[in-house]
């Protein structure tokens, strides 16, 4: 049996909840950004979600991207998109499903949109940690007029909080 020293350092939570969105990310179906998103409560994960397009419709993967085709900058124009970004999937499977998020911290890959800042603040979340940043200067000011705690985390290996 190891003794307790040589095991390798836990990760923190929030690390750990932040690799979790890199996981979920991968199930995307999106061209132009992987993104994962994940709602946690007292250390429980209450719901999940990826960017793609809303059920019964066909993949960006297989049909192309239409922002792509359009010439659409990233950050602009989010309705010129078929699909559904992972924040917005998250809070739509926790409230299908009936879980309660108020004053839950949500853990993302990205920064949120303009859009998704909207929809997190609507839904009482409190915090939101992003590894990646996303080119929207509107979604920094409502997030800041709407108090909202956005703060950027890189993985790394940390000790057990």
């Amino acid at each position: 049996m190891k003794n307790k020293g040589s095991f390798e350092k836990r990760p923190s939570w929030d690390s750990y909840f932040m690799e979790i969105t890199q996981l979920v990310a991968t199930r995307s179906t999106c061209l132009r950004r992987q993104v994962g998103a994940v709602i946690v409560k007292d250390k429980r994960i209450l719901a999940t979600g990826y960017n793609g397009v809303p059920k019964s419709l066909p993949h960006c993967l297989d049909i192309g991207c239409l922002r792509e085709q359009k010439s659409v900058p990233s950050g602009e124009r989010h309705e010129l998109c078929r699909g559904i970004h992972g924040e917005q999937n998250a809070i739509i499977q926790a409230a299908t499903s009936g879980v309660n998020i108020e004053g839950a911290t949500l853990y993302c890959t990205h920064h949120p949109c303009s859009l998704c800042v909207k929809m997190i603040l609507n839904a009482s979340i409190q915090m939101v940690y992003y590894m990646d940043g996303y080119p929207d200067e509107l979604a920094v000011e409502l997030a800041k007029e709407g108090q909202l705690n956005l703060i950027k985390h890189s993985l790394h290996k940390e000790g057990s909080l």
